[in-house]
């Protein structure tokens, strides 16, 4: 810790303007003052009220819509939000009835748009993101299948999915577990090859996606990059590296 001329430590306050987590927060007798009593509450709320919030599907397609990205909706096998949560296994595998409605796309690239723990991320983030990835893919010359919008959905959702469109590459955005520091966190999860069965150690993870974290902007940038040197190396997961920012400094040195 920094100290000051007297060789006092800085005032634990001073924290408090690099960082959201919780320090310095005073106290009254044995508990905390009133002000940040009540600021916990709030936060644990919106914390609550984002776990439970259903994602309007068709907001968000109308949203991708005007970005010129097609879409199509589907859900999992978890009928409600209730099943969801006590039932994580329904949420990895795509509802029986919407199987039919996936037309293959061999070797295309695939985006998958999951509610997850955060409806809030997924709508307030998402479209961002896919607003410059998409377009991006396809001015390298990659084929994108329609972006699927599943209610009810986890990560693994995204092989059940991938599967069954012979997708290259799966990439699921998803509403990430709420803090109490941030309620609206997306998450991209990028797999190659998806199919049933992939573990998290093959998947790489773009995480904490929000203006305060890492911005869409910035999480797109990352996702183009992950996505060519998954397509070089043929891998994703603990073989894959995120070496963006050293190849970044590299470029600026030849």
């Amino acid at each position: 810790m920094t100290t000051g001329g007297t060789g006092t430590p800085a005032r634990w306050s001073d924290l408090r303007r690099f960082t959201p987590a919780r320090v310095a927060l005073g106290r009254a007798g044995n508990g905390l003052p009133t002000g940040a009593h009540l600021a916990f509450q709030a936060a644990h709320a919106a914390a609550r009220d984002a776990v439970h919030a259903a994602l309007d599907v068709a907001a968000l397609r109308d949203e991708l819509t005007a970005h010129g990205i097609e879409s199509v909706a589907m859900r999992s096998e978890a009928a409600d939000r209730h099943t969801y949560l006590l039932r994580p296994d329904l949420g990895r595998r795509l509802r029986a009835a919407d199987r039919p409605r996936l037309t293959p796309r061999p070797d295309a690239f695939a985006f998958v748009v999951c509610d997850g723990l955060s409806a809030t991320a997924v709508a307030r983030h998402a479209p961002a993101v896919l607003a410059l990835a998409v377009p991006a893919l396809r001015a390298q010359g990659l084929a994108v299948a329609p972006v699927v919008v599943a209610a009810e959905g986890r990560v693994a959702l995204g092989d059940d999915i991938g599967e069954a469109l012979g997708a290259a590459a799966v990439a699921v955005l998803i509403g990430e577990r709420p803090g109490l520091s941030a309620a609206d966190s997306l998450g991209i999860y990028l797999t190659w090859q998806p199919r049933r069965g992939r573990t998290d150690a093959e998947r790489n993870c773009i995480s904490n996606i929000r203006p305060a974290g890492l911005p869409p902007a910035a999480a797109s940038d990352k996702l183009l990059w992950l996505i060519g040197a998954m397509r070089r190396l043929r891998l994703s997961g603990v073989g894959l590296k995120d070496e963006q920012l050293a190849a970044s400094q590299a470029a600026l040195q030849d």
